[in-house]
């Protein structure tokens, strides 16, 4: 009964996007149209954290649980649906204080409760990020990104006095995949605030231009030098406090300086975010780079509860790029993929501590950024 009327949902979600008759669902809400998927809104990551083979949603992350047992799995079934159909551009004094990431829609009142848990997005202050915006149904309008002032904590619910101008705003941006799907979205870059460190919500709506209906989300995020990855989401996954932001990698075994290459151009960009639902995570960073070669670096990250005794980073180079030399790990490689675990030194990894190892390698034509992708034992 809880899948067909959802699917009713989706279709008439779809039906509008095409700009047909809207249809209408008894004792439910009208059809919803969209959500922030990076950085991820409450109920994409906890929708992605509980979607299992069999189709059904049950959620590992405690915080998503919790959402759940308050207003039901039928919240994550319908994760783009946090709307009021009478909004029409309205904020402080409608939507209630404690109640912004629901947008007081009292069908995801879970998604205002105060916790340290939730699934977390990884970024760097002031750089520029991809946004993407789930597009449900394609409407026209304008989209307000906001982030929460440094007096904020995660411990009590959002209210309006903690939410700084906003960063960030985008009328009628372009838009990639299909509407009704898992994947479309509306795609825009912008730069993220400056100045940020540790946890914070960045709140979001979306103000259509052609009726009143408006859309809410928190997202939340982290500023510790972060790239996108995703934690908190899928079993065993579900850090509450971010990683520090200055922890200096191991010194045991230095970088060769005996014949290092000189600097020629540019370093290409600096990272690629690896997969989001591992609790270990890799950033990858080019530190350097000159004609036929770089010098490269990936840092360690453990987003688990227990302490790595061991790691292994893994990736397959794009363009043909190979290793020459490595520092603070040992190095295996099979064709084009690489895999570097632990020294005998740095394979404990205490939770929310780091490690970094080194590299030089070869390079001809594009320098292209692998994926890394990362383990702990």
């Amino acid at each position: 009964m809880l899948r067909s009327r959802t699917a009713a949902l989706f279709t008439a979600a779809a039906t509008l996007a095409f700009g047909a008759v809207a249809l209408t669902v008894q004792a439910e809400p009208a059809a919803a149209h969209g959500t922030p998927i990076v950085p991820g809104s409450r109920t994409y990551l906890c929708w992605q954290d509980g979607l299992t083979t069999t189709g059904e949603i049950r959620p590992n992350n405690p915080a998503c649980s919790a959402a759940v047992a308050q207003s039901g799995t039928n919240s994550l079934y319908n994760w783009f649906s946090v709307l009021r159909s009478d909004a029409g551009g309205r904020t402080v004094g409608f939507i209630p204080d404690g109640k912004l990431c629901s947008g007081g829609n009292t069908g995801f009142a879970g998604y205002d409760l105060a916790r340290t848990d939730w699934p977390l997005t990884h970024l760097t202050s002031g750089a520029r990020l991809d946004f993407k915006y789930s597009n449900w149904a394609h409407h026209p309008g304008t989209f307000y990104f906001y982030v929460t002032k440094d007096s904020w904590s995660p411990t009590r619910p959002l209210a309006w006095s903690d939410l700084e101008e906003p960063f960030l705003t985008v009328t009628n941006p372009p838009q990639q995949g299909a509407s009704g799907t898992n994947d479309g979205h509306y795609y825009f870059s912008g730069n993220l605030p400056s100045g940020k460190s540790g946890r914070h919500i960045i709140y979001s709506r979306w103000v259509r231009s052609d009726s009143q209906e408006n859309f809410f989300g928190c997202s939340d995020v982290t500023f510790d030098g972060g790239n996108g990855q995703v934690t908190g989401v899928g079993s065993g996954n579900n850090p509450t406090t971010p990683p520090p932001t200055t922890t200096p990698p191991p010194t045991t075994t230095p970088p060769p300086t005996t014949t290092p290459p000189p600097t020629t151009t540019p370093p290409p960009p600096t990272t690629t975010p690896p997969p989001g639902n591992s609790d270990c995570m890799a950033v990858y960073k080019v530190v350097s780079a000159w004609s036929g070669g770089f010098q490269g670096e990936v840092t360690i990250m453990n987003h688990s509860t227990r302490t790595y005794g061991g790691w292994a980073a893994s990736w397959t180079w794009p363009n043909g790029q190979v290793i020459s030399q490595v520092w603070n790990g040992t190095l295996s490689t099979s064709g084009s993929t690489v895999t570097v675990t632990n020294a005998a030194y740095n394979g404990s990894i205490a939770p929310e501590k780091t490690t970094t190892f080194g590299f030089t390698a070869s390079s001809t034509g594009t320098n292209g950024l692998p994926t890394v992708s990362c383990s702990g034992r």
